[in-house]
C-alpha cells in the first residue's frame, strides 16, 4: 500500500504518543507493522535520498500537532501527548487534519503567519495548494515551511540545552556577526552568568574602540517584561555604556519593547524568533544538507535579432 500522507499519520502518531515516550524511528516501526508495508515501503526514500518517506512524515505529523500543543518534546528526540492531545483521543476522532489543529489558537498563529501580542515575527506554515499556486509559489511557500519548522526546533534545541551551551552560542554567534575581534577575546569577556544566562560586555570592533554590553534569559515560554529590560539598562547606565543587547529564547512585553524606543542608550532586543533568523543568517548551529538549483531558459540565447 501507499505510505499516508502527514495529515493522515496524524492520528496514529498521537495515539503512540499517548501510550508514552516516543521517537520517531521507533513510531516509524510501531506504523509501518500497523499498515502492514512491505520492507520496500519501509525502505522508501524522499527524492533528494537523505531521509526515509515514512520517517519524514511522521516527524511532520508530529511537528504539526506540537504547534497546536498536542504533543511535547521531554527530552531531545523524543515526543508525548499533552492533556490536551490526550483530550482530543477522548472524542474518539476518526482522523486528524490541518483543519482540526486549526480549532487551537498555538497553531493557528503558527499556520497563518500572524503576530502575536508580545513578538515581532510570526511564522510562516501554509500547505502549498496545487490547485490555486504556481509550482514557484509552491516551492516558496514550502520553503517558508521549512525554515519555519527549523526555527522552531533550533529553539527547542537551545532550551533543552545547559546555561553553559547557551552562552557558547552566544559568543559563537556575535564572532560571526563580527563582534568580538577575536573568538578568544569574546569567550574571556561573556560567560560571566550568575543567574543562567550571559552577562558580559564584547568589543563592538577588532580594535576595541567601543563596547556592546550583553545579557541574556534563556526562557521556554516567560515573557521577558519591562522590568528586567529596565535593570539592564541601569547596568548600562553604571558602566557609562551606551550600547546594549538583550537576548532572550521566549519574547519581549509591549512594555519592554515600547520602553527601549525612548532611551538615550541604543538598546538592541533579540527575542527567540530574531535569534533563529541570525542563526540561520550567519550559519551557527545549522549547516546545508542539500541545494537544488532552478534554470529558466536564456532568451538572450535563442533572440535571433
Amino acid at each position: 500500500m501507499a505510505i499516508p500522507d502527514y495529515q493522515a499519520l496524524m492520528l496514529p502518531v498521537l495515539r503512540l504518543a499517548a501510550v508514552g515516550e516516543q521517537r520517531v524511528a521507533d513510531a516509524a516501526e510501531r506504523i509501518a507493522d500497523e499498515l502492514g508495508l512491505s520492507p520496500d515501503e519501509r525502505e522508501e526514500m524522499l527524492p533528494s535520498g537523505r531521509q526515509r518517506l515514512l520517517h519524514n512524515r511522521i516527524h511532520w505529523a508530529k511537528f504539526y500537532m506540537s504547534k497546536a500543543g498536542l504533543v511535547a518534546s521531554p527530552k531531545r528526540g523524543r515526543f508525548i501527548a499533552t492533556e490536551a492531545g490526550r483530550a482530543l483521543l477522548a472524542s474518539n476522532p476518526a482522523r486528524i487534519s490541518v483543519n482540526d489543529l486549526k480549532d487551537y489558537e498555538g497553531f493557528c498563529e503558527f499556520y497563518s503567519g500572524q503576530k502575536s501580542s508580545d513578538d515581532d515575527a510570526g511564522s510562516v506554515a501554509i500547505a502549498p495548494s496545487v490547485e490555486t499556486e504556481t509550482p514557484e509559489e509552491q516551492i516558496e511557500t514550502a520553503y517558508q515551511a521549512m525554515q519555519s519548522a527549523l526555527r522552531a526546533e533550533l529553539l527547542e534545541r537551545i532550551v533543552q540545552n545547559s546555561p553553559a551551551f547557551f552562552e557558547q552560542l552566544i559568543v559563537d554567534l556575535l564572532i560571526a556577526m563580527g563582534y568580538g575581534g577575536s573568538y578568544k577575546n569574546a569567550a574571556t569577556q561573556l560567560g560571566r552568568s550568575g543567574d543562567g544566562g550571559v552577562d558580559g560586555v564584547i568589543n563592538e570592533d577588532r580594535l576595541g574602540l567601543d563596547r556592546v554590553y550583553v545579557q541574556a534569559k534563556r526562557y521556554a515560554d516567560t515573557s521577558v517584561g519591562r522590568p528586567d529590560v529596565q535593570a539592564f539598562v541601569g547596568s548600562l547606565v553604571g558602566h557609562g555604556a551606551t550600547k546594549g543587547v538583550f537576548v532572550t529564547t521566549s519574547t519581549f512585553s509591549n512594555h519592554a519593547r515600547d520602553y527601549v524606543k525612548h532611551l538615550t542608550q541604543r538598546v538592541i532586543l533579540i527575542d527567540g524568533q530574531r535569534l533563529t533568523h541570525l542563526m540561520i543568517e550567519y550559519g551557527v548551529g545549522v549547516r546545508v544538507s542539500r541545494k537544488i538549483e532552478f534554470k529558466h531558459v536564456d532568451e538572450d540565447f535563442f533572440s535571433e535579432e
